[in-house]
């Protein structure tokens, strides 16, 4: 009896451990790590880039300053939420494109470049280059500070709109 109760116990401890691991991760925007994934031809890759995308790929032209791509399935809840996000972001900042990818039919993108889960969110540079990837809704002050990053917005702008933040999340 005992040592079942030991055992529920540390699975419960490390249900618990992992569920907040995952809402920690959920939506963080991070730096794209190259290991050759969708990589276009010898070189294409440079140090500290991710994948480059183009516009044929996406089926509209990119942004002239970056692109914000996200994957999408019909009956995602979240995909909705962050439509909105970067549509207004991308409405906010000149020479930036929103551009949603229904990832059902687009298998060959979404195999080429690790797509898991909808909606993973993508911000492309002004070449392509994919610089910044999230899985699960982003927050708006993330996406803002993201394209910051890439040196697009004056910091004055990073971190409007605290109101989009969900409760809790630092």
């Amino acid at each position: 009896m005992t040592a079942g109760l030991i055992a529920l116990a540390a699975a419960l401890a490390v249900a618990v451990a992992a569920g907040f691991a995952w809402q920690r991760a959920n939506g963080r925007l991070r730096s794209v790590r190259t290991h050759g994934v969708g990589t276009h031809g010898p070189g294409a890759r440079a140090s500290g880039t991710g994948p480059l995308m183009t516009g044929a790929e996406l089926g509209e032209p990119l942004g002239q300053r970056a692109t914000l791509v996200q994957f999408s399935t019909a009956f995602c809840a979240p995909c909705r939420s962050t439509r909105r996000i970067l549509d207004e972001v991308a409405r906010m900042t000149d020479g930036v494109a929103h551009v949603e990818i229904d990832a059902e039919s687009h298998l060959d993108l979404v195999r080429r470049l690790d797509i898991r889960r909808t909606p993973t969110v993508l911000v492309l540079g002004p070449d392509g280059r994919i610089a910044k990837r999230a899985t699960g809704q982003p927050r708006k002050a993330d996406v803002i500070a993201a394209l910051g990053n890439l040196a697009l917005l004056p910091t004055d702008q990073i971190g409007i709109e605290e109101s989009d933040s969900e409760p809790g999340r630092a």
